[in-house]
């Protein structure tokens, strides 16, 4: 058995109910973040474009603002339906750790996103570990399998 079908038999079997609702407000939080990205682009522009770290050209600024949005909105759907959970979970961590340290370490005010952003990252890598739980559209999918499997 390999190490990935491992990973998702041991999250299979330690996931609390309680988790899923982290994971159901984990995923409402990542959307309402892209959808205000979506609305107020200039901030997210300004945004990277402050931390002065990295020079982007205009063309890779814009397709780095167009991952960020579309990964925290379709992942966080997707988190929050519980499809694709430990996906969707991996392909946001580029964009929290980025911002953890890209964008709120460097800012010089008192940050409450900081923190913030540490406890989505936490979150994610939980779940890319755990997956989706019990109450998930992927375990309601898989029940014709679960069943053929026991009978």
């Amino acid at each position: 058995m390999g190490l990935i079908k491992r990973v998702e038999n041991w999250g299979d079997r330690h996931h609390p109910a309680a988790l899923d609702v982290m994971r159901i407000l984990l995923g409402i939080f990542l959307f309402l973040k892209g959808y205000s990205f979506m609305h107020n682009m200039a901030y997210l522009r300004w945004t990277i474009e402050d931390q002065r770290l990295i020079d982007l050209s205009p063309f890779m600024l814009q397709v780095v603002m167009h991952y960020v949005i579309f990964i925290h909105l379709a992942g966080g759907i997707l988190i929050t339906l519980g499809l694709l959970t430990r996906l969707s979970s991996i392909l946001q961590l580029p964009v929290v750790i980025s911002a953890i340290f890209f964008i709120n370490i460097f800012k010089s005010e008192p940050n409450n996103d900081l923190w913030l952003s540490i406890f989505a990252c936490v979150l994610l890598v939980v779940f890319a570990f755990v997956g989706s739980g019990p109450l998930s559209l992927n375990n309601i999918l898989s029940w014709p399998e679960q069943k053929k499997a026991k009978g």
